[in-house]
């Protein structure tokens, strides 16, 4: 009878705690999955897509739409480790010029392409996902409201106690960025996310937040010139 009793205690023990890792209610939760797969939140299963590059890679719904919680760190031509270091792409992910986070000809850093951007372009991304438009990324700091970098930056990581909150999972880390002419910069102090869309035929549109800093902040710059990290929407 006591032996009885004790594995019926187990399962219930062991029960509860798969209810509540599969709790999707959680703002904060995230799901993982293995190696060359994403996986997709949802309120009744987690539902596993393939993808071409070698990370495990969790993802947050925030309001309407489904984020990567980690940027993308997929080995293409014309990426980038910062400080070229294997290190820093495990921790947060590659570097890329719009172009190549396009995945357009490289003559679209210096021309305007806007006629081969589709709606949702998956550029990099895995088949189901997409860069963010300019306007995705605005849907998102809207939801999230005052101080978005402070909600959406990660517990740790930032210099000068310039963490956030990470409300919702989203786990930005200060990553840097790169240059075409092949020097890093700002690790620890900054971090830069491109969208996909065009401002004009030299720039781009991308996100960035700071470590003094409590917003996320909307700016343009050379598609060319800088490497930048990339965050996958869902489609």
């Amino acid at each position: 009878m006591v032996l009885r009793f004790f594995i019926l205690a187990v399962f219930l023990f062991m029960s509860c705690a798969e209810d509540e890792r599969n709790n999707s209610d959680d703002e904060d939760s995230k799901n993982y999955v293995s190696s060359s797969s994403v996986s997709k939140k949802s309120s009744s299963s987690v539902q596993v897509v393939p993808v071409s590059c070698d990370m495990n890679y969790g993802t947050v719904t925030i309001g309407s739409q489904v984020w990567m919680a980690e940027n993308l760190n997929c080995n293409v031509s014309g990426s980038k480790c910062y400080d070229n270091s294997e290190a820093n792409c495990a921790k947060y992910g590659r570097l890329y010029n719009w172009a190549t986070a396009m995945n357009l000809p490289a003559s679209c850093n210096s021309n305007s392409c806007s006629g081969q951007i589709k709606a949702k372009h998956q550029g990099i991304c895995p088949s189901g996902w997409h860069i963010p438009s300019d306007a995705e990324w605005t849907t998102l700091t809207d939801y999230v409201g005052a101080s978005a970098g402070t909600k959406l930056k990660s517990k740790e990581g930032w210099n000068n106690n310039g963490n956030g909150e990470d409300k919702y999972g989203f786990a930005a880390l200060p990553g840097g960025y790169g240059d075409s002419g092949g020097s890093f910069s700002r690790v620890g102090i900054d971090g830069y996310w491109w969208s996909a869309s065009e401002s004009n035929a030299n720039y781009a549109y991308y996100r960035y937040m700071y470590y003094y800093n409590e917003n996320v902040i909307r700016s343009n710059y050379d598609k060319s010139d800088y490497l930048f990290s990339v965050r996958c929407l869902q489609d």
